[in-house]
């Protein structure tokens, strides 16, 4: 149950917020106020616009529309010049006589030239550097199709990790680095719907079908308080509502994968519908061989989306996704694993100052595997179902408030394995099911201080019950890991006892506040500091050891010996926009500590253990760094270069003054730290029929471990491996291009369509994925053996739109 003390702390926090803008309105202006509001959405397709910019600069004020379109600014009675600004369309000049509460819907032409001329929108850069925000990016869509990317697949995933702060685990690695965190550390929504696995075929590619989606944005610090669950970043994806003007389709067809989308009308003007769906077919070349005909490794995915308007105060939107992906080996190995979700929401205006969202959701990771070849099938994943509950108040021109609460109930499948024929011989099995309750409640404030200072604060209270039905093991102190002083490293402990706890039964609670706060001081209009501090509670682990996801990894939930993970960053920044936002640079600085971040013991087995505390230890991660970005927004070239200096580093040292805890208890390197990350992209605009790009990153090898020695057992050399993470993988570095030839480019025809051309890899530099040790026949010593994914990989694809 939330504390009387939480309660308390929120109910002041509101009170005082509402008191400071009445006495900042009295103080202001005796004059009447009333407020402006409504939606803003796209002339040709009644898609409602993320982050739109309603700005009146005589008054140096302004509002960006929330996730569905809506606006409401409350200023003083008079005239005033509105300016409607966004990436892509061509603004809006309109002058209104606010005399009343008024309600005002616009449309945005789309700009083709604009579109094509614009990179990426950090969102300070082009428009007001005054927004509270800090370490927020939202990309563009259009940019990240013309970018080069492997196998000519484009992909959301691989395009943010040309930012600042961000890296991957190298070619084929799935999910991503933000700020030296691990890639579990990110909360990934899509449509407000947890992913969990967030790519295809092991890291190639990653499930979101860049056609469907309408906005992407990424936070890597100074994250508002209506987020929560994980300890690094949030990367929030909204897909597209679907035109409710007229039917259409695009697609693209490409040499791994095509793809179709299709949108239209319900009733026109005030219900849509949009499906998409997206497949890869380079096995059924396998097909053609006889030796290969049993092979299979493809993926699919479908996007599904339906929207109406019930009135003008009432919308209802139901959303989902689904996708797989199949692997399978001459009739003995059949892998398949994916993600689904389903989301219903309602959007009410209760006023034109009062703004509510309530959502439904589901979210499910599955994994199978069958070997038939030894005769079981094994099953495990998550799930889990979520119910929020959002307002949003705009009170007056210099206060904002969001509040809400949410509540989520999970489901753990660690494993169930099946015998796949009754000779087998396999017993069936199921590794216990875990279950869990993560409510919470939150409120977040944006105001405007002075006419230079604006922050954006809050509070989230966020709770945490480990549930039955499950049995737990006992231990003697409650201790599941003891230290062997005289060989000086870990064992399992061995259990005392077990009790049993009921279906519902509470195992273990936690309890966090998570504050969060950035401030934007503005030096003039071109110029601003930013500052910004939060703390993130994550209570789901990953069990992994390898250096990205992979399908097979188990979440597991925080209970009576596994802690939850919190996080503590502040960061500090300066922006600047040079010739009236021509150029822009940004400069931020950052330091994060995360307490109880997981680490294994030496010779952990991770898969199918069913009492994975006994191989797992709470340490601690710590990761600071620099971070630079200079764009070009306007022109022909459009672009910017990224520069990340960074340091992440984990410990976990002993319990006692007996334990020298791993690697002696010293900071050493995390897997995913990558001390130069080097990132330059860039388009140019040749002509209406031309549009080039180029990618081009360097990072830092992956921390890794070699063996430092060996020894003779049974006639063989085996090696002995030194500290963790100490030694590195070679850098790895490459340089992408693309070029776009659009035949006949006229914007207002039916049909229209162009080639992708683009080379992946353009030098083949052979970047090592992994690097292994085996023994050398000839000399008995073991020799280092590099693997290398890819070389030189050019690719074409045909996409259309009519």
């Amino acid at each position: 149950m939330i504390s009387k003390k939480v309660i308390c702390i929120l109910i002041l926090l509101l009170t005082s917020l509402h008191t400071f803008s009445q006495d900042a309105n009295d103080n202001e202006s005796a004059k009447q106020r009333f407020t402006l509001s409504g939606t803003i959405s796209d002339d040709n397709s009644n898609e409602t616009l993320i982050g739109v910019n309603v700005s009146i600069p005589e008054l140096k004020t302004g509002v960006t529309t929330n996730e569905y379109g809506f606006y409401s600014i409350t200023l003083p009675k008079g005239s005033y010049k509105i300016q409607i600004t966004s990436i892509g369309f061509q603004t809006i000049e309109e002058t209104i006589n606010l005399d009343k509460n008024t309600k005002k819907n616009f449309k945005l032409k789309g700009d083709e030239n604009v579109l094509k001329e614009v990179v990426i929108n950090s969102n300070d850069s082009q428009t007001e550097n005054r927004k509270p925000e800090m370490g927020v990016n939202k990309l563009s869509v259009a940019a990240i199709k013309k970018m080069p990317v492997v196998l000519g697949e484009v992909d959301i995933i691989k395009s943010i990790l040309l930012l600042p702060g961000v890296t991957s685990a190298g070619e084929a690695a799935s999910g991503f680095n933000v700020r030296g965190g691990g890639a579990d550390q990110n909360l990934i929504l899509m449509d407000e719907a947890s992913i969990f696995n967030s790519s295809h075929v092991f890291g190639f590619f990653s499930i979101f079908n860049p056609d469907a989606i309408k906005d992407i944005k990424l936070y890597k610090g100074g994250i508002p308080a209506r987020y929560g669950g994980r300890a690094s970043s949030v990367l929030d994806i909204y897909q597209k509502d679907g035109n409710s003007n007229d039917f259409h389709m695009n697609g693209g067809i490409g040499l791994i994968s095509s793809r179709l989308l299709a949108e239209g009308p319900i009733v026109k003007d005030k219900g849509s519908f949009l499906i998409a769906g997206r497949a890869s077919y380079a096995h059924l070349f396998l097909k053609l061989s006889e030796e290969q005909k049993d092979n299979a490794a493809y993926f699919y995915d479908l996007n599904a989306k339906l929207s109406y308007k019930l009135n003008p105060n009432n919308n209802l939107y139901m959303s989902g996704y689904f996708g797989r992906d199949v692997f399978a080996l001459n009739k003995s190995f059949t892998n398949i694993y994916g993600n689904t979700t389903f989301n219903t929401r309602w959007n009410h205006l209760f006023s034109d100052k009062l703004f509510s969202n309530l959502s439904a959701i589901y979210s499910d990771y599955y994994y199978g595997l069958d070997l038939d070849f030894v005769g079981f099938e094994w099953r495990s994943g998550i799930r889990n179902f979520n119910i929020k509950y959002d307002l949003r108040s705009y009170i007056s021109d210099k206060l904002k408030l969001n509040y809400g609460v949410n509540a989520i109930y999970y489901e753990f499948n660690p494993g169930t394995i099946k015998p796949s024929t009754p000779e087998s011989g396999i017993n069936p099995d199921q590794l216990e099911k875990k279950y869990a309750y993560e409510p919470a409640i939150y409120i977040n404030a944006e105001q405007k201080i002075t006419d230079r200072i604006d922050i954006n604060y809050g509070l989230r209270y966020s709770l945490f019950y480990n549930v039955g039905t499950y049995t737990e093991n006992l231990y003697e102190n409650d201790n599941p890991v003891l230290f062997n002083s005289q060989f000086q490293i870990y064992e399992k402990a061995t259990p005392i006892g077990t009790k049993v706890y009921n279906k519902n039964e509470v195992i273990k609670s936690f309890d966090n506040l998570e504050p969060r706060l950035t401030v934007n001081y503005q030096l003039n209009d071109n110029q601003s500091f930013q500052a910004s501090y939060n703390r993130m509670v994550q209570y789901l682990q990953l069990i992994s050891n390898t250096s990205s996801p992979t399908p097979l990894d188990v979440w597991t939930p925080s209970g009576t010996y596994i802690k939850p993970q919190i996080a503590d960053q502040v960061a500090l920044g300066y922006f600047r926009k040079f010739k009236e936002g021509a150029y822009s640079a940004e400069v931020s600085s950052f330091y994060k500590e995360v307490q109880n971040r997981l680490d294994y013991i030496d010779g952990a087995n991770l898969i199918a253990n069913k009492a994975i505390e006994q191989v797992l230890l709470n340490g601690q991660l710590r990761s600071y760094g620099l971070e630079l970005m200079l764009k070009k927004n306007e022109g022909k070239l459009t672009g910017w270069i990224s520069y990340t200096l960074s340091k992440s580093e984990q410990r976990t040292p002993g319990r006692t003054s007996e334990e020298t805890g791993i690697n002696g208890g010293q900071w050493y390197n995390t897997v995913y730290d990558k001390v130069n990350n080097l990132a330059v992209t860039g388009s140019y605009y040749l002509n209406p029929k031309w549009a080039f790009g180029a990618n081009f990153i360097y990072q830092t090898g992956q921390p890794t471990t070699y063996p430092n020695g060996q020894y003779e057992y049974l006639g063989m050399s085996v090696p002995i491996y030194g500290l963790r993470n100490k030694e590195r993988l070679p850098s790895f570095n490459h340089l992408d291009l693309s070029a776009t030839l659009t035949p006949k480019p006229n914007y207002n025809k039916s049909w229209r369509s162009e080639w992708v051309f683009s080379i992946y890899n353009v030098y083949n530099r052979k970047n090592a994925a992994s690097v292994g040790f085996r023994e050398n026949l000839d000399t008995g010593a073991n020799e280092a053996v590099k693997t290398s994914i890819f070389g030189i990989v050019p690719a074409v694809s045909y996409n259309f739109k009519f």
